[in-house]
């Protein structure tokens, strides 16, 4: 299956990432440090030639905030998509992440995601994201969530998306997706 270009980004820096909780479906405010992350992410595709691509967010208030900043005075129009929201962590929401039990594996971080009672699950966030890019015509900016980011990437390039540092989402870049390739803009 072929896609349209793609430039991925996540949501800057927020309270609950500082203090290492559980969002989800949650929402805490951007930090000074989110708002340069946001800007930084501007700076970057200011740089680039988006003519003729979407602008599309998350419409969860750190996704749709960064996307406010990182797109100012590019995007003329912004529109929000339920199904780029956030993988939903049920009762862990707001919790600390030390405070939860950590499976072992190669990624205990990303494992925790998946027991999460009444938490969406992987399977069916990759149904959302499969979804969602089943029905995106074209070229497209999208302003996400760390682990949704990753389901995105993985389902458009394979896992080679997950082979380089920040494959969780990472705060302050930009990730551009072309030709089946992904690209890490910092």
């Amino acid at each position: 299956m072929s896609f349209p270009e793609l430039y991925i980004l996540r949501h800057g820096e927020t309270t609950w990432n500082a203090e290492n909780r559980m969002q989800g479906e949650l929402n805490s405010p951007l930090t000074d440090k989110g708002l340069r992350n946001a800007a930084r992410q501007g700076e970057i595709l200011a740089a680039r030639d988006l003519t003729g691509f979407l602008f599309l967010t998350s419409p969860q208030g750190r996704a749709f905030q960064t996307a406010g900043i990182a797109l100012a005075g590019m995007a003329d129009h912004i529109r929000t998509d339920d199904r780029l929201r956030e993988i939903g962590v049920g009762d862990w929401s707001g919790r600390l992440r030390h405070e939860l039990p950590t499976p072992k594996g190669k990624d205990p971080f990303l494992a925790q995601y998946e027991i999460a009672p009444n938490g969406e699950g992987f399977a069916r966030l990759k149904l959302r994201c499969l979804d969602f890019l089943a029905d995106l015509r074209g070229p497209a900016v999208l302003v996400t969530h760390g682990i949704t980011s990753s389901m995105i990437r993985g389902l458009v390039v394979g896992e080679k998306a997950h082979a380089q540092r920040n494959s969780h989402g990472g705060q302050g870049c930009v990730y551009h997706l072309k030709d089946g390739e992904q690209f890490l803009l910092e």
